[in-house]
């Protein structure tokens, strides 16, 4: 008996003739078999109904290597291949059990479907067709019949699917070839055919999955490998086209299109690694530089140019290059429109250039393609504080410079503004009031602009001058009048006021 749940009972539920190598009886005589191999048989049959398949392998290997014309030792051994999923290593051995015993109708049988897996549609036919001349079971004839059928069957469609591709009607071939690769899962040519068609179709990534069978089931397939590198290459993947072009010169370092493609590769991942690890230092200048050889060494594809400019766009908006980086952000969007990394790029290059409302539309675009990113969420909140902000007073404006001016520039800006507004200027009274209000607004915007904390908080939209703006309120204590900004120096760079001036 069977035990369930037993590797035989597994192969059984897949192949029921398969059972007879539980109850097979080797016949000393026929077979020849000694008494060690004898033993080697029945260790080998029991570790394999324990599911122990390596430590069974080893047992009828030894059983084959002493006796090499024992069929029983063959059989079981391509068992436990099947077992393992080694269809290629099993063949053979089912074949040498024909060879030795060519009665024996369940290794046919077996050999049959392994051939019809493999697509050899007129050999396995042959088999099944033999089975049926040799007094089978009932079973075995009822799975043969079954099983020439399906091989009939799989002939006409194979036909079909050949005529389609023949005629360049890609899609009714794939749909034959589909049917067939149900049944004859190992085929790498129909494999390779249906990639084809894929690749016709415009569905490269599908090619590559078929190709990768196909590199599998043949031996030594240089030709797969070297589609699936281009293929990947083509669809900007360079590290995997990298690493399949490789696996192509393994197999045969001299094959001229595997290594002209290989340097070709090569150089580009080595630039584009570059670039990245210069964008991870800050190095945004040296980075573009990278990029733009990468779009020169492959101008070809297309997918190397949206990704480089992807991230030179990248580059100036976080060098705050803000006119750059619309630009070429700009230049990607036309080619990609939901392309989520340029529109955030632009969108913080937008705020840097004060154009609030295109920036909160690209922020907004982004965030219809990718909900849960935060950056956009964050970077949308702020773009609407900083547009309301826009609406009051804007410290930047008052100074006349940029949001990304560097405290020099905000201290020299301040001194000559404040030069020119002090109130003492002023000899009318309107005149006077204007200035004074002027100057306050001036020295406000040095006190923030200056203080990294208190700019912080401004560029992320809060007014830490503006009582409204703070949590709690509590008024503001940088909301002085005239008298409480007389007497300090325009010169200094902050602090307390020291010295007070009196211009004529």
């Amino acid at each position: 008996m069977v035990a369930p749940g037993s590797v035989t009972s597994r192969l059984g539920s897949v192949f029921p003739f398969l059972l007879v190598l539980v109850d097979l009886q080797y016949e000393g005589a026929e077979c020849g078999v000694n008494a060690d191999v004898e033993k080697h048989l029945e260790l080998g049959k029991k570790l394999l109904a324990a599911g122990q398949l390596a430590d069974a392998l080893s047992q009828f290997h030894a059983a084959v290597d002493g006796d090499p014309d024992n069929y029983v030792a063959y059989y079981r051994r391509a068992t436990v291949f099947l077992a393992m999923g080694k269809s290629k290593a099993a063949l053979p051995d089912l074949t040498k059990v024909i060879e030795l015993k060519m009665d024996f109708t369940a290794a046919r049988l077996q050999r049959g479907h392994l051939l019809l897996k493999q697509g050899k549609l007129d050999e396995a036919e042959d088999d099944f067709k033999k089975v049926l001349k040799s007094n089978p079971s009932e079973n075995e004839e009822k799975e043969a019949q079954s099983q020439l059928i399906k091989s009939d069957e799989m002939q006409h469609l194979r036909s079909q699917a050949l005529d389609a591709f023949e005629s360049s009607d890609y899609i009714a071939a794939i749909t034959f070839l589909d049917k067939v690769l149900e049944v004859c899962v190992w085929d790498a040519e129909l494999r390779e055919l249906r990639a084809e068609c894929f690749i016709k179709e415009g569905e490269p990534r599908k090619a590559i999955n078929d190709l990768k069978a196909a590199s599998k089931l043949k031996n030594d397939n240089t030709e797969a490998f070297y589609k699936i590198s281009t293929l990947y290459y083509e669809l900007g993947d360079h590290e995997l086209s990298l690493s399949e072009v490789r696996e192509c010169l393994k197999l045969d370092q001299d094959h001229k299109r595997c290594f002209a493609h290989y340097k070709q590769v090569k150089k580009l991942n080595k630039l584009i690694k570059s670039a990245e690890e210069l964008i991870k230092e800050g190095r945004y200048t040296d980075a573009t530089s990278k990029y733009e050889s990468v779009m020169k060494t492959e101008p070809s594809v297309s997918e190397y140019t949206i990704r480089s400019k992807e991230r030179i766009c990248h580059c100036f908006s976080k060098d705050e290059k803000p006119v750059e980086a619309i630009r070429v952000c700009s230049e990607v969007l036309q080619m990609e429109p939901d392309n989520v990394n340029a529109l955030k790029d632009r969108a913080e290059a937008y705020l840097i250039e004060e154009m609030y409302d295109e920036a909160i539309q690209d922020y907004e675009t982004a965030q219809e393609h990718n909900e849960n990113d935060q950056q956009i969420r964050e970077g949308l909140e702020k773009a609407q504080r900083l547009l309301k902000q826009s609406q009051k007073r804007d410290y930047y404006k008052i100074l006349g410079v940029k949001r990304n001016a560097k405290k020099q520039e905000i201290i020299k800006a301040y001194r000559k503004l404040a030069l020119q507004w002090h109130p003492d200027n002023f000899q009318n009274e309107e005149e006077k009031k204007k200035a004074e209000k002027k100057f306050i607004d001036i020295a406000a915007a040095k006190e923030v602009l200056s203080d990294p904390e208190m700019r912080k908080k401004f560029d992320d939209g809060e007014d830490p001058l503006d009582a409204e703006s703070q949590q709690g309120g509590g008024g503001n204590p940088f909301h002085r009048s005239w008298n409480s900004w007389q007497g300090f120096n325009p010169f200094s760079s902050g602090g307390p006021f020291r010295f007070k001036f009196h211009f004529n």
